[in-house]
């Protein structure tokens, strides 16, 4: 399906990567769940979630320092901070995951019955960047490459839930934070290369063969 990144991604598909910062968007949120599970080995609870914040507030001042968008560099710090609130309220160390592991359950709930729906997620964002212009889900190529990537976001919340809730059921909270890293950006660029690729096959047969 050729699905490699463009060198030069046209409009919509830079604006979904700039949205999520970006490579190193991805490196930046996993080093406070790094933070948090390492510190947690060593220290108090209450020390720990400090510290994992204030590595999010740092990255986060740094980001901006470094030119980056508001909503990319405070996503981060406000889910860091969300996070710590509910460990700080359960006094559970498990529960800085648990934000993270009911969103991958409503992602996949979502691309899944959208796919069932045959208005994919991925077709409709496409379609909204372009001015909902476009007849895209009249087009049979454009629907398949947009169920094709929907269902590629749809495995991959699925499999993070089914994992991540496993673990957390477990108690295994040092598990846990690997996995979050193991599974998170990974399979997240395979995801956004699917889409890339559905997002250029939209472009090729409704906006450049006409």
């Amino acid at each position: 399906m050729g699905l490699t990144a463009p060198s030069d991604p046209p409009a919509s598909e830079q604006f979904i990567l700039d949205r999520i910062g970006g490579p190193k968007g991805f490196v930046y949120s996993t080093i406070p769940v790094v933070v948090f599970v390492t510190a947690n080995l060593f220290l108090p609870l209450i020390a720990t979630t400090c510290t994992a914040v204030t590595v999010a507030v740092a990255l986060t001042v740094f980001r901006l320092l470094g030119g980056e968008r508001s909503t990319s560099a405070a996503g981060g710090l406000i889910g860091v901070a969300v996070a710590a609130g509910i460990v700080m309220f359960t006094g559970s160390a498990k529960n800085y995951f648990v934000v993270g592991i009911w969103a991958c359950f409503a992602g996949f709930v979502l691309t899944f019955v959208s796919v069932l729906a045959r208005w994919p997620v991925t077709g409709i964002i496409w379609s909204f960047l372009h001015g909902g212009k476009h007849r895209w889900r009249s087009n049979p190529a454009v629907l398949r490459a947009h169920t094709i990537a929907t269902l590629a976001a749809a495995v991959v919340l699925g499999s993070r839930f089914v994992v991540q809730e496993w673990l957390y059921l477990a108690n295994h909270t040092s598990a846990l934070g690997l996995t979050r890293v193991a599974m998170g950006m990974p399979l997240s660029v395979l995801v956004i290369l699917v889409v890339v690729w559905a997002f250029r096959r939209s472009r090729h047969h409704l906006i450049v063969e006409h």
